[in-house]
């Protein structure tokens, strides 16, 4: 029933900030280790990878002459 499925879809997104954001600021302040900084930078470099090597809509957008900066919008300033 797609209705219900609708339903289930809205209500499921419109709960996710009622879920998500008690975590956010239970956990906001905490500190990370330097080894936890590293696994960010190389989760980075891998979606880095991803959308440069994988991804069939940034390659589209390369390969015919979009507009750079716009394309590699989304990819995070640091990685390794």
């Amino acid at each position: 029933d797609q209705v219900a499925i609708f339903a289930f879809s809205r209500d499921l997104a419109n709960n996710v900030p009622n879920a998500y954001v008690p975590i956010v600021n239970k956990r906001k302040d905490e500190p990370f280790t330097e080894e936890q900084k590293q696994w960010q930078q190389m989760r980075r470099g891998r979606y880095v990878e991803f959308n440069l090597v994988y991804d069939r809509g940034t390659i589209f957008g390369l390969k015919t002459g979009g507009r750079i900066e716009s394309i590699l919008t989304s990819l995070p300033e640091t990685a390794t």
